[in-house]
């Protein structure tokens, strides 16, 4: 079954809306609610303008950490980071998310949003509060970075704004979960809700979840702001990284909902067992938000025991919820090439493949790196023992440029040459340069990733203005590697930045600017100027009836992804015994 389909149901509404309140998309002959329509652009506007002023501040970032240029003084560079930090693992994606949480219901549901002038009440909430918080960074008057930890204060502004964005954002969770209710009562669809909207509801009670840790915690240190009370720091930094580390959380389940949609929209992908893939979705919401304890595993203030089994048996029923969907993503790519007739060879589907179509680049290389390098990466770093030789160097924010950039924003970028055509009704602008965007950002963002991971494994610190410390009263050398090393990181952040810049550069245009497509949705009519999977609509049809499956080889196999998921784990096999011996040296073991 396609994961835009919902039960036995096709991809159109059971019920026809008034044309007033609802318009029919040529592509998918879905029924959009105008409200929808608009409140998808909107926060997915504001998304774009967040991650620009992010990707400035990541430049000016890289160019300091890149001890050969050395840009910003200490008091700037620290606030252009905290500028970065919220703009990127804040505003942009919970912006991006939310649009994707209207795309999921009232969209994928054919359904009425069951309050849209509250939507745009959360939406006003979410714009002011970033706002709010920009301005207290930009000013100096924020300089707390991402963490905000106590006793670092900001001025109470920036609390108050930190908060009233979390309530925007926890009204358009409650506006999703009502839509559902909606669209059951109202029966815009069969059987169970579509694996895509299944995955948007994941991540929107992760969100619950995640911004009332926001609440418990923000509304204590804004009244600490103010003079009012006292705030633990090792209470805050417990309580804080529910929000900081499960928002990403969100980032997660709302990325594997996209690849589902991805791999539907560009090759007509299948759901190979639709019970393990919303198991994997369940698994989530049990333990994920676990892994926030990997954050404190070398404060004082917390036992062993409960180190250990945070961050070993609980979280790693997470890691099983990747790994399944690591598994069922390509292996939904493979089975939906082959019943359509791509069955040469092992990989003859993975050649054959619409490698030009920048969703469905962006779909496998969101995968493959955030997969190999992030996924490896972090269920490693999160090791209790193993932490203690990564943490605090830049082998963190290796892995999670890693995961949140190459992963998550990589998936957005890609679904967003889809959203252009079937939501905004624009032809994507300088598609030939949209086709490269996503290999551009992705090797960028690889190799930036890699090689600032290889830095820390040299002890390299993160967050720091100046790593040589030169008004120490102590010498610090390095090897001589670490010069070569950052060096290369910084080449593969600039090219990164480029991918970025062509992504804004496509879609402010394409949205501004761009031509819009009309109703004729032919290949003759758009090709080369949308993705090939709007006008082929590959998720439409299953052509199950022309397939000889004996004749394909037993696709129930699917020896490609077998294969591939086999690479995989031997990969994350050598890597995390490599970490456990470069712990021995540290232990003088053998």
């Amino acid at each position: 079954m396609s994961p835009v389909a919902s039960g036995s149901a096709d991809a159109t509404a059971s019920t026809s809306p008034a044309s007033s309140l609802f318009r029919t998309c040529p592509s998918t002959g879905l029924s959009v609610h105008r409200s929808a329509d608009a409140l998808i652009k909107a926060n997915a506007v504001v998304a774009t303008v967040a991650l620009l002023i992010g990707g400035i501040a990541a430049i000016l970032v890289l160019l300091t950490r890149w001890q050969a240029v050395h840009l910003l003084d200490a008091v700037w560079f620290y606030r252009v980071l905290t500028i970065h930090g919220m703009n990127m693992l804040i505003f942009f994606i919970l912006f991006f998310e939310m649009a994707v949480l209207y795309f999921a219901s009232a969209v994928l549901l054919n359904c009425r949003v069951a309050a849209p002038r509250l939507g745009w009440v959360g939406f006003a909430l979410m714009v002011v509060g970033a706002g709010m918080v920009e301005w207290m960074m930009i000013s100096g008057r924020a300089d707390v970075l991402f963490t905000s930890y106590v006793p670092l204060r900001a001025d109470p502004p920036f609390y108050l704004g930190v908060i009233l964005f979390a309530v925007g954002a926890l009204v358009v969770v409650g506006i999703f979960f009502a839509t559902l209710v909606v669209a059951r009562r109202e029966r815009t669809y069969e059987g169970s809700v579509p694996l895509v909207t299944f995955g948007a509801l994941t991540a929107a009670i992760i969100a619950v979840i995640t911004l009332v840790h926001g609440a418990a915690i923000y509304i204590p240190t804004y009244l600490w702001s103010l003079g009012l009370m006292d705030v633990d720091p090792q209470i805050y930094r417990l309580v804080w990284w529910g929000l900081g580390h499960s928002s990403q959380q969100i980032n997660v389940a709302a990325m594997v909902s996209i690849w589902y949609l991805l791999g539907a929209l560009s090759v007509g992908a299948v759901v190979v067992n639709e019970k393990i893939s919303r198991t994997a979705f369940v698994l989530y919401i049990a333990f994920i938000s676990m892994a926030s304890a990997h954050h404190l595993l070398v404060d004082p203030g917390f036992g062993p025991t409960w180190k250990v089994v945070n961050t070993s048996y609980f979280m790693y029923m997470a890691v099983m919820a990747s790994m399944l969907h690591g598994f069922t993503v390509p292996a939904g790519v493979e089975m939906g090439m082959r019943l359509r007739g791509f069955t040469q060879g092992i990989f003859g589907w993975l050649r054959r493949a619409p490698w030009g179509d920048p969703g469905f680049s962006a779909l496998v290389l969101s995968v493959v790196v955030f997969g190999f390098v992030g996924g490896i990466t972090g269920v490693t770093f999160g090791t209790e023992q193993i932490n203690i030789i990564a943490h605090n160097t830049l082998r963190i924010p290796g892995h999670f440029h890693a995961t949140v950039v190459s992963g998550t924003a990589m998936a957005f970028m890609g679904i967003t040459y889809y959203v252009i055509p079937l939501i905004f009704r624009k032809r994507v602008a300088f598609y030939g340069l949209a086709r490269w965007q996503p290999y551009v950002f992705s090797i960028g963002m690889l190799i930036f990733s890699m090689a600032m991971t290889f830095a820390g494994s040299f002890g390299v610190p993160r967050r720091h203005w100046d790593i040589t410390f030169p008004d120490a009263p102590f010498e610090l050398a390095y090897s001589p590697a670490v010069d070569l090393v950052i060096g290369v990181m910084a080449i593969g952040g600039l090219i990164g930045a480029v991918g970025g810049g062509m992504y804004i550069l496509i879609t402010v245009t394409s949205v501004f600017f761009g031509k819009p497509l009309g109703q004729d949705f032919s290949e003759a009519a758009l090709e080369g100027s949308v993705p090939p999977g709007v006008y082929t609509r590959p998720f439409l049809e299953l052509p199950t009836e022309d397939v000889e499956l004996e004749e394909h080889g037993r696709l129930g196999q699917m020896p490609g992804t077998m294969i591939l998921v086999s690479i995989f784990m031997a990969a994350f096999v050598v890597y995390y015994f490599v970490n456990w011996k470069l712990l021995s040296f540290v232990w003088k073991v053998g």
